[in-house]
């Protein structure tokens, strides 16, 4: 009797164990420590802010959410290039702020260091669905501080009714420019005298703005007068000295000048971004898009890819559910419903061979030229790069000095500015 009690004992033993050891569904978030972590009090709500324009796929979203976890979702518009950041600075610290922002991610450094944004405790699974890039853009300082949103890089636009074949390399889209160019008609333009747009050329040569030490960009390092970022400019210089390029598109008004040419049906190609393509289509041209051609040493154009994201405030009293809401509008299925919204490509891995993204045209474009494109610097130096960038480009496009001492000055005013605000 005792040998049988004891064999049934042992059973119900480790049928305990083993219930134990199976899966389980419950509300508790896992950090990559393996460690559980209670789940925090559900607020009742919690307070988004989107970018302007950009709210509406949010409406399907939020309502989904409210309904598994039952918190209301109330959002607003807040326009996202300046007026999220400075409005942060005010409300976060008055307590009238929201839980969650989205940013441009060349801010988050700044930010971040300024104690606005929380880091994002989530497992790694999560970051794991996003491209390494996309990862890499939205963390500073070895912590990850937000999710991304969506991705946009310039990419090779032309008129279809002007190009019928998209040139394989940059030399032969020089030799389709110089046969094309006559007059105010002109083959392929871009805003090379803006180092947002330039980078892919000075970047694709060899250049670069701060050295990358295995994920931790040193300021104290730049490489933007190397034998690379010369050679990339003296290529910029080639296409303003031969005139393929008209003056008008220099400086501030040169992205508009460039519009309007190529909207005038003057122009069979240009170098820019997704957020052209609806205006050039709503203007009645025939577009295409496409990664941009590679460069004369064989190199893909390296632009600057900006990654959006989102974000939770560190003023947030509600951070746990805040990171949570974040994961579930990021995941796969709601990231895509963004795109079909917004036209925003995300940066999901599973995406890119989705037909929603695989079968557009220009989705496809951004998704391809982002796998050669280098997010821009995050950390707060970077601000110091743009005018002296700037201005050094604009001397040599316009004549008035050549590459290498152009870069020089540039690299020098860089230093003084960023050691002036140490």
């Amino acid at each position: 009797m005792k040998k049988a009690l004891s064999i049934f004992m042992m059973i119900i033993l480790m049928l305990g164990v083993l219930a134990a050891c199976g899966p389980k569904r419950d509300d508790s978030s896992t950090k990559d420590t393996g460690k559980k972590e209670e789940t925090a009090a559900k607020p009742e709500k919690l307070v988004v802010w989107e970018d302007k324009d950009k709210s509406g796929w949010l409406e399907k979203v939020a309502a989904d959410f409210e309904k598994e976890y039952g918190i209301k979702i109330e959002y607003k518009e807040v326009e996202m290039a300046t007026k999220q950041r400075d409005q942060l600075r005010l409300d976060g610290p008055a307590g009238t702020g929201p839980d969650i922002v989205t940013l441009p991610h060349d801010q988050i450094g700044q930010v971040a260091t300024e104690g606005l944004l929380a880091e994002l405790k989530v497992d790694s699974k999560v970051t794991d669905t996003f491209s390494q890039p996309s990862i890499d853009a939205q963390t500073y300082d070895g912590k990850l501080y937000g999710l991304p949103k969506s991705s946009e890089t310039p990419v090779f636009v032309y008129n279809k009714d002007l190009m019928k074949e998209v040139p394989k390399t940059m030399e032969d889209l020089y030799t389709f420019a110089k046969e094309n160019t006559k007059g105010e008609n002109y083959g392929f333009l871009a805003l090379w005298d803006n180092f947002y747009f330039a980078h892919g050329l000075i970047g694709g040569m060899g250049g670069y703005v701060f050295k990358n030490n295995n994920g931790t960009l040193d300021p104290a390092d730049i490489g933007l007068n190397n034998d690379g970022a010369v050679e990339g400019t003296e290529y910029i210089q080639k296409w303003y000295k031969e005139g393929l390029f008209p003056k008008g598109i220099i400086g501030e008004n040169g992205g508009s000048a460039m519009d309007g040419l190529f909207t005038e049906g003057k122009v069979a190609s240009v170098m820019n971004g997704p957020w052209s393509f609806k205006p050039y289509t709503d203007a009645g041209i025939n577009i295409g898009m496409a990664a941009l051609p590679t460069l004369p040493n064989g190199e893909h154009v390296k632009t600057f890819m900006g990654v959006k994201g989102w974000h939770v405030s560190a003023f947030s009293k509600n951070q746990e559910w805040a990171t949570r809401f974040i994961e579930f509008i990021t995941n796969d299925e709601n990231s895509k419903y963004r795109f079909e919204q917004t036209s925003e490509v995300p940066t999901n891995k599973a995406l890119l061979d989705d037909p929603v993204i695989k079968d557009n045209e220009g989705a496809k474009a951004v998704a391809e030229q982002s796998q050669y494109a280098v997010p821009m610097p995050n950390i707060p130096e970077m601000g110091q790069v743009w005018k002296p960038m700037a201005d050094s480009l604009q001397t040599v496009v316009t004549g008035k000095a050549e590459p290498k001492a152009a870069l020089d000055s540039a690299v020098e005013q860089i230093k003084a500015n960023i050691e002036s605000t140490k």
